[in-house]
């Protein structure tokens, strides 16, 4: 059971998400919510008709899960415990099933139903054409087409009558009460008309029956039902192909022996071997072998990335053409894979606040539309020259069957689905609706330096010797990794990975000795080595004027300098910086042609900050900021009315980023649950926060567009139904053409969602 115990001083609570079955719209979601709420003993109810589940806060001294199961299946759905243990990889397996059984049941019914509709056609015919209002067809035929009207509505619409009774009982309406009364209206109006005509005779009026009309009206509500299902299925390819990444078995060493286990049976600290072309079991750390590995499904990357001993690998990704032996790490559901799947399901089943507005007009639309089907009614029958019962009651049908709100509950959850699937793809992870619609009203994005704008690892970029030195580069650049080898110094690991990149043997170093702020001196190779700044050299008696012009100059250039003398001479310069990107210009520029402010915010100092804006084309820079002084920047440019995004590495910028509109974390390609950020970039390259930001604002435009449909339709829907444009055209809305144009505005809305997963 996955349930979170979340102990507090006075009481224990716990959370349960629990699947749910047979949600078609928001005001199924509304009172399944509504009732669990009602329950003692449930502290929060969250329902999501997207997801099909429901996510409770209960305590559990009132009430077990297996009461809330109760509650659910009696508003009439089904609901279940979740599956003990089971991992967000097989969750998302099982919900594929049953969107598959729900889609291959309501084609059948849809099927079958339309097939029986069509003949119900053919053998009204006669009566449509007026060859008789009673007199030419045959009693037969009516009592045939009441048949196959109780046959479908007590099978395959069955679920609509029986929902609709149980909205009723708890004095609340749905889709399901529109559907229910206006086809049962029509239904008892038939049964009447065929089973005493004179009654309509005696009066005046026709016979006519409905049956036809009733059932194609469940015909074209499943069809619709079925095209839906198959879109929302659709929506869910992103999660759905980022699941199938997970192999079902490792090629394991056990006892000497190769063996290939399950994924289940491993346990972290096996020996995992991976093959050329394989794709990688679990996560692990490499510790033979070299290759490389295609991680574009995860991180959107589309170069495959060196992989050696010491590296970590992900489950899921595709090995290159070497072999490798990884050491496994994490499996199970804290695997990168699960926690990716995880977190998209999440988001996806997060609301944009847009979405309260579609909730409250869904809330109140099917009492209004009720009352607006009875008005018609009356008005068509005290108004209507001829046959006005008729009219009234085909009006007032048409009325209840156009006005279904599904469209409108469909409109904002589809496209947060598709639009979190399709920024999963880019390698963007968005963490729910609210930050989708927030990041599209961002119009200034902050950027921290380090990490962010530069690889976040200083390196050596130049090496200048002294003019009457006598050793080469490589030789001193192996003395002076010599002695930063026994250094803590930020700058020492960028000496020393120089030599290693340059394959050069570094010798050890004695007499080691650390000079705070200054350098460090040692013996390496045999030779006195100094490492450090003019101040350290100047102490031993060094000249350090030969270079100090060079010095000046990649200072300006944003480098940090330092000299190096060896046996009491100066030998030569090494510059050090953290180099920028290869991406971020462009990132930049693409930021800039999106008509956003691009702010450079650094602890650095300000000529090295400034170096760095004019090699990426930042004009604003902010430098010589500690971490809450960020805060304070951040808090400055809201205030100043800007909606700000705060781009950093997740960690010395949390609090910026938590305080920014939107957070926004450059991952690693692992680090993608950055509590703090909104968005995690699974790659590092500043040209994912263009790529959400331009999500986010398709996604915007695609809602607006959903929603002004939805809202259109009905409300040009309804009136043409209530018979407004009868008295200057002539014209009518049949309940079957209500029924059809009702179907396929929900489809649409669907589709247009689904355009999000181009581009």
């Amino acid at each position: 059971m996955h349930t979170t115990p979340e102990a507090s001083a006075h009481r224990s609570e716990e959370t349960i998400t629990l699947p749910v079955e047979g949600m078609t719209c928001t005001a199924c979601q509304a009172r399944i919510q509504s009732a669990l709420q009602r329950e003692p003993g449930v502290n929060q109810a969250d329902v999501n008709v997207m997801l099909a589940n429901a996510t409770v806060r209960f305590d559990p001294a009132q009430l077990t899960p297996g009461r809330l199961v109760e509650v659910i299946e009696a508003t009439g759905y089904g609901a279940s415990l979740p599956v003990e243990n089971r991992s967000a990889i097989d969750e998302q397996s099982a919900r594929d099933v049953a969107q598959q059984d729900e889609y291959r049941e309501l084609r059948f019914k849809a099927v079958v139903t339309g097939i029986l509709g069509v003949v119900a056609m053919l053998l009204s015919m006669p009566m449509m054409t007026g060859a008789a209002h009673g007199n030419g067809a045959s009693p037969l035929v009516g009592w045939t087409l009441l048949a196959l009207a109780v046959f479908v509505m007590s099978w395959t619409g069955r679920h609509f009558y029986q929902r609709a009774w149980i909205a009723f009982r708890h004095h609340s309406a749905d889709m399901n009460t529109l559907v229910a009364v206006g086809t049962g209206a029509a239904f008892l109006y038939s049964v009447v008309a065929t089973a005493m005509p004179g009654l309509f005779t005696s009066r005046g009026l026709a016979p006519d029956s409905y049956f036809e009309a009733v059932i194609l009206i469940i015909a074209f509500i499943l069809a619709g039902n079925t095209l839906e299902a198959r879109a929302k299925r659709n929506t869910s390819t992103a999660l759905r192909a980022l699941a199938q990444l997970q192999p079902a078995t490792a090629r394991v060493m056990r006892d000497g022996a190769e063996i290939d286990l399950p994924i289940d049976a491993v346990t972290a600290g096996d020996e995992v071997l991976v093959r050329p072309g394989e794709r990688i079991a679990v996560d692990g750390e490499v510790f033979w072998g070299e290759s490389t590995a295609d991680e574009a499904m995860l991180t959107g990357e589309s170069l495959p990335v060196p992989k050696r001993a010491g590296d970590r690998v992900i489950g899921g990704t595709i090995n290159g053409t070497g072999a490798l032996r990884i050491r496994a790490t994490t499996l199970g559901a804290d695997s990168v894979l699960a926690r990716i799947v995880q977190l998209m399901r999440d988001a996806q089943g997060s609301r944009a606040p847009i979405q309260r507005l579609a909730d409250r007009i869904s809330g109140i639309f099917v009492p209004v539309v009720i009352s607006l089907a009875i008005t018609t009614f009356v008005v068509w029958y005290l108004a209507a020259d001829q046959a006005p019962a008729v009219r009234a009651f085909a009006a007032s049908v048409a009325v209840l069957i156009i006005a279904c709100p599904c469209a409108m509950g469909l409109a904002v959850p589809t496209a947060v689905m598709v639009a979190t699937g399709r920024g999963a793809a880019l390698g963007i992870l968005i963490k729910g609706g609210e930050a989708l619609q927030r990041s599209g009203d961002v119009d200034t994005v902050v950027l921290d330096k380090t990490g962010t704008v530069t690889e976040g690892a200083p390196a050596v970029t130049e090496i200048v010797l002294a003019p009457a030195g006598q050793f080469d580069e490589d030789e001193l650049l192996v003395l002076a990794a010599a002695l930063e080898a026994a250094s803590q110094h930020p700058i020492a690991a960028a000496v020393v990975q120089s030599a290693k990149n340059r394959r050069l043997v570094v010798p050890p170093a004695s007499q080691f000795q650390s000079i705070t702020g200054q350098g460090i001196t040692g013996i390496a190779d045999g030779h006195a080595v100094l490492v450090g700044n003019a101040a350290l050299l100047k102490q031993w008696s060094v000249d350090v004027a030969p270079l100090s012009i060079q010095a000046t100059t990649l200072a300006t250039q944003g480098r940090t300098t330092v000299y190096v003398a060896i046996d009491g001479a100066l030998a030569g310069l090494l510059a050090i910086a953290d180099p920028v990107r290869t991406s971020t210009p462009a990132a930049i520029a693409r930021l800039r042609a999106l008509g956003l402010d691009v702010v450079l915010l650094t602890g650095d100092q300000q000529a090295t900050a400034d170096a760095v804006a004019r090699a990426v084309g930042i004009a604003t820079v902010i430098a010589g900021v500690l971490p809450e002084g960020k805060v304070a920047e951040i808090e400055r440019l809201q205030r100043a009315g800007k909606v700000v995004a705060m781009v950093g590495d997740g960690i010395n910028d949390a609090p910026a980023l938590a305080r920014a509109d939107i957070g926004i974390a450059m991952g690693g390609g692992t680090d993608v649950a950055v509590e703090a950020a909104d968005i995690a970039l699974m790659r590092a390259d500043l040209g994912g926060v263009a790529d959400a930001i331009e999500l986010s604002r398709r996604t915007m435009r695609t809602m607006r567009q959903n929603l002004f449909w939805a809202f259109a339709y009905n409300v040009i829907g309804i009136p043409i139904a209530a018979g407004v444009l009868y008295p200057s055209t002539g014209l009518l809305l049949s309940p079957v053409i209500a029924s059809a144009a009702m179907a396929l505005s929900s489809v649409s809305v669907v589709t247009n969602s689904l355009r999000l997963k181009a581009g």
